[in-house]
């Protein structure tokens, strides 16, 4: 974004919770280094692309996320390359507060049920600005090596839409074209799928944000979207707000060998893993999570610190080396 730009474009600034450290708290799941989002580790700034307004008004608008004094507490900025209205201006305020997590309420809960995160701070965690792109990120993070899903991601934002797909968008996409051109591989009939659900608004994905459910009933509700198996449901439960469900996969098999010294057959390991966590109740996949964070940055440096074209690709079980 060119000076000129951020002289002419809107400013929204975000009052924040006084724990809230930005470069922590936005490089703290691997989201924030997939496409449209671009981290910038020498500015310490999230830039991306995003679709404000209505449909059939939608204005794409570029905006640069960052906390200019860099401390505890110290006010979030978004920078627009472009002068928003007040609904505009609404509608970018409400996706960058999904985005950040900042409606997040259990952070002391948390600290109480694992105090050995209380000095770190962590404890919340980097989304999308929509439910709809946390579920396509999820898909496309499955039976995957991450440079894959990455590229994935890329092309996605290159072919279809550079502020990330809408619903009605990939709804109305051959699942062949997905394939050829996005590399989305078997994925691309669910893609579909995902998307003409979100975009009629049909009962299968009817009330997944309202946070009055029961987590039982959330998670058997995602079970039953196109492509969304036990992993994936476990996943997007944690992009919804509800920790209680460990997403286990080849990193968590990793994650128990190497850092926890258990040993075993994966089904041995699954239950073991399960049983670690169970004492954090309804934080457990904070828990699990930010202790891997942990385990990834002793590796590779602190995560704000990761270039995304060399780091931000090479964190992950296929490329870790002690």
């Amino acid at each position: 974004m060119s000076e000129r730009e951020r002289a002419l474009g809107s400013t929204l600034k975000f009052a924040v919770p006084p724990d809230y450290v930005f470069r922590r708290d936005v490089c703290s799941y691997g989201y924030f280094l997939l496409a449209p989002n671009r981290w910038d580790p020498a500015t310490e700034s999230l830039g991306r692309t995003f679709e404000v307004g209505e449909p059939g008004a939608w204005l794409t608008v570029r905006a640069v996320i960052d906390q200019p004094a860099g401390s505890n507490g110290s006010p979030v900025r978004v920078r627009c390359d472009q002068r928003l209205d007040r609904a505009d201006l609404a509608s970018l305020r409400s996706q960058v507060r999904r985005m950040l997590n900042l409606e997040d309420q259990g952070v002391r809960a948390f600290h109480r049920s694992a105090p050995e995160f209380r000095r770190s701070g962590r404890a919340r965690l980097f989304r999308s600005p929509t439910l709809f792109e946390d579920v396509i990120k999820t898909v496309t993070s499955c039976n995957v090596a991450w440079t894959s899903t990455i590229r994935m991601n890329e092309r996605l934002c290159t072919v279809v839409n550079p502020a990330f797909p809408r619903p009605s968008q990939l709804a109305r996409r051959k699942p062949g074209t997905l394939r050829a051109r996005c590399g989305v591989g078997y994925r691309d009939v669910r893609i579909v799928e995902i998307g003409r659900l979100f975009a009629s608004g049909a009962s299968a994905v009817d009330g997944l944000e309202d946070s009055s459910r029961p987590d039982d009933e959330v998670y058997e509700q995602l079970l039953g979207l196109p492509g969304i198996g036990p992993y994936a449901a476990s996943n997007v439960m944690q992009l919804l707000g509800r920790y209680g469900h460990l997403p286990v996969d080849t990193e968590t098999m990793r994650h128990a060998r190497s850092v926890l010294g258990m040993e075993g057959e994966d089904k041995r390991l699954r239950e073991r893993v399960e049983e670690h966590y169970r004492p954090y109740g309804e934080h457990r996949f904070r828990a699990y999570w930010f202790e891997l964070w942990a385990d990834y940055e002793r590796r590779r440096g602190p995560a704000w610190t990761w270039d995304p074209e060399t780091t931000g690709k090479t964190f992950t079980a296929s490329s870790l080396r002690d």
